[in-house]
């Protein structure tokens, strides 16, 4: 479940208030190609261990929120270093 357009309009980070965008396709397969290496991690520590059906990732390229059941968790503890989408 896509997240609406008219939400996106009025989202942002709650850290640097940058506005987000939907992570693209090819973003969100590399993203979960790392989960599933075991190589992501939220803000706080924790590990991901489950792939992202859709996420949200500040337009500053900073921050990725995932995105549950079409609700984005916009809290700085479950963000992910967007920096991720970069490395190989």
């Amino acid at each position: 479940m896509a997240v609406d357009k008219k939400l996106l309009e009025i989202l942002c980070c709650p850290v640097s208030k940058a506005p987000v965008r939907s992570l693209n396709r090819g973003e969100l397969t590399r993203l979960n190609q790392r989960i599933e290496t075991g190589g992501v991690t939220q803000a706080n520590g924790e590990t991901v261990n489950e792939a992202l059906s859709e996420g949200l990732i500040t337009e500053n390229g900073e921050r990725i929120y995932p995105v549950e059941d079409g609700i984005p968790v916009m809290l700085e503890e479950r963000s992910i270093a967007a920096s991720l989408l970069e490395q190989e």
